[in-house]
């Protein structure tokens, strides 16, 4: 075991250094004093770790050579170890909050007026440096991701400019021997970091489509002599997109998707004198309206990025075509919800395999999680007959979508191609619906096993510097492997906490859940002495606030110290847009509580 411990110190302790050098006007990026030309990926498996070393082979064979994180968390370990294994280098990514209601994650922080939040963020910045700067498959840190393009005045601007200066000159302190990036949509942050930024070696410029091709002209406006990579690129994103008549967003086909990466990496990135590379994005299995638009796999098949990013960088075709999609279009009228409409579509396969056919749709309106939301639509008929597709009970232009599967790759999965057109549907009831939040299905876990949480417990009130809520208690559990664990560690005061959507929103931003035709609401719980009293149930936000909880129901409850069943009837609430789905209160009288809480749901 000794023998173990020090061979794995020693491998530990020989990071790699990497640098940053200008020969003959053009920068170079090096890892140990070798040339090192990044053709990367944005990595989004982040959570599956069991998994790594599957997605590390994969991304060799794709000719990937370095990933970018956005931030680390408890899986980051596992995921450098794999990385190294494959020779794989990181651009680890260290998250800076964003400072507007309803921008990306819909987070928002104030930079103006919250030192203690800072505070946390320049602590775990520093800890993660501290902690990974040895590591050998560290390439850079990626310091932030298009905070300034989610800031709203040049006041909060100049304030987190100064603050990432100060996080940036002392993460040089603890590691001179990986470059310092930080990362900004176009160019929204360049003027920001020459003048108040200079502990930053690189720029990292987010850009999709041609503008990619223009930022060594836009630096070279500036007079900025540094370099930078493209840390996104793909086919132009929806923000940029045109609308058709229905006014919804063209996306790209596939063959653009395809294109833009393979002739973009050869036309606008390689040959650039300040552009050390690029990382495409985004390598990940989506199953939304984002996933269609610019992930490398959708429900785990392969969409024509994930042969395009081995094209790239290995000069390879791939090694069986995605299916074209030649006509894919819909009526021009309107129609009410539920009428059966024709489609046109022609499609293609090189290979001449099986190919299998459906239909699904989305809309824009509402909550961010409902406007990315896909959903399928009944459909009838075949290739050779055409097709009909029952239009759903929704009002306002919806964006339709066909994919086209193939048979299975062999060494893997099947291809998916995907099309993309629009209608306009008629539903007077879906126009009536106050909050436009998506629909679930029942049962709708709240929490079981810490998977795919729909809410998060980041609604702390009252002594809240004394709360610690775990979501992977494994000793104390109901059923499964998790529970949560809730603990205060005062002997007075009250406490409470909200699993709620968006994250560390309180009512400002349009999220939640539309629960309507739950009949009861349930869970377990148990405290570690009998006798603790707490009110328990759903629902926070009351109607002083813009997006409230349609419905509150909190109840007194004295718990035991044997995991117990609660159960609430709730057939004659208002379900429609549930945004706090486990809230809880209690008091401490004399002694520290620990409370113990699992299966959550609405049935």
């Amino acid at each position: 075991m000794r023998l173990l411990l020090v061979i794995f110190f020693v491998s530990y302790l020989s990071f790699a250094q990497t640098t940053v050098e200008k020969i003959d006007d053009q920068w170079l990026l090096k890892v140990d004093g070798e040339p090192f030309d990044i053709k990367g990926a944005t990595f989004g498996y982040d959570e599956y770790y069991t998994n790594y070393d599957t997605y590390f082979q994969d991304l060799k064979y794709l000719g990937v050579n370095t990933i970018r994180t956005w931030a680390t968390g408890e899986t980051t370990p596992f995921l450098l170890e794999a990385a190294e294994k494959h020779n794989i280098k990181v651009m680890v990514g260290i998250w800076m909050r964003h400072g507007r209601p309803g921008m990306e994650d819909d987070d928002h922080f104030d930079y103006l007026t919250d030192k203690q939040g800072m505070e946390v963020m320049y602590n775990n910045a520093i800890e993660t440096v501290e902690k990974y700067k040895d590591h050998p498959a560290v390439l850079t840190w990626g310091v932030g991701n298009e905070v300034y393009l989610n800031m709203a005045t040049d006041e909060e601007k100049l304030v987190y400019s100064k603050f990432l200066e100060r996080v940036c000159s002392n993460i040089k302190k603890l590691d001179p021997n990986h470059p310092i990036t930080s990362v900004e949509a176009w160019t929204f942050g360049l003027d920001w970091w020459e003048k108040h930024v200079p502990s930053l070696d690189i720029y990292g410029l987010n850009s999709y489509g041609p503008g990619a091709g223009f930022l060594q002209e836009e630096l070279n406006k500036r007079n900025i002599d540094k370099p930078y990579i493209v840390t996104e690129f793909g086919v132009t994103g929806e923000w940029d997109a045109p609308t058709d008549k229905n006014g919804v967003k063209i996306e790209p086909s596939d063959s653009e998707k395809y294109d833009v990466i393979v002739k973009g990496y050869k036309d606008w990135i390689s040959n650039k004198p300040s552009c050390l590379g690029v990382y495409v994005f985004h390598y990940s299995s989506g199953t939304d309206f984002g996933g269609v638009w610019l992930m490398s796999h959708f429900n785990g098949k392969f969409r024509p990025q994930y042969w395009a990013i081995r094209e790239a960088y290995t000069g390879e075709k791939p090694v069986d075509m995605v299916p074209t999609i030649e006509v894919f279009s819909l009526p021009d009228s309107k129609y009410e919800s539920g009428t059966w409409v024709p489609v046109k579509l022609n499609v293609n396969d090189a290979e001449n395999d099986n190919l299998k056919i459906s239909f699904h749709y989305n809309q824009r309106e509402g909550s961010r999680k409902r406007r990315n939301q896909i959903l399928p639509l009944n459909y009838r008929g075949s290739l050779s007959e055409g097709f009909e597709i029952q239009l759903p009970k929704e009002n306002g232009a919806i964006k339709v979508y066909v994919y086209v599967e193939d048979d299975v790759v062999d060494f893997r999965t099947s291809n998916l191609g995907i099309a993309s057109s629009s209608i306009i549907v008629e539903d007077e009831e879906a126009a009536a619906v106050k909050y436009k939040v998506p629909k679930v299905e029942l049962p709708f876990y709240v929490f079981k096993d810490n998977s795919e949480l729909p809410y998060l417990p980041t609604g702390y009130m009252g002594n809240y510097k004394a709360l610690n809520v775990d979501l992977n208690e494994k000793k104390e559990v109901h059923s499964g492997e998790t529970a949560i664990k809730i603990t205060y560690s005062e002997e007075s005061g009250w406490y409470g906490i909200a699993f709620v959507d968006p994250a560390n929103d309180w009512g400002e931003i349009l999220g939640g859940y539309d629960i309507s035709g739950a009949k009861t609401f349930s869970f377990w719980a148990k405290s570690k002495f009998s006798g603790v009293v707490v009110r328990l149930g759903f629902g926070l936000i009351e109607d002083d606030k813009p997006f409230p909880d349609t419905s509150i129901k909190l109840e007194e409850i004295k718990l035991n110290s044997e995991w117990t069943k609660y159960t609430f009837k709730i057939k004659r609430e208002d379900l429609s847009c549930i945004r706090s789905g486990l809230v809880m209160f209690a008091s401490s009288y004399g002694y520290p509580q620990t409370i113990y809480i699992d299966d959550v749901v609405f049935e």
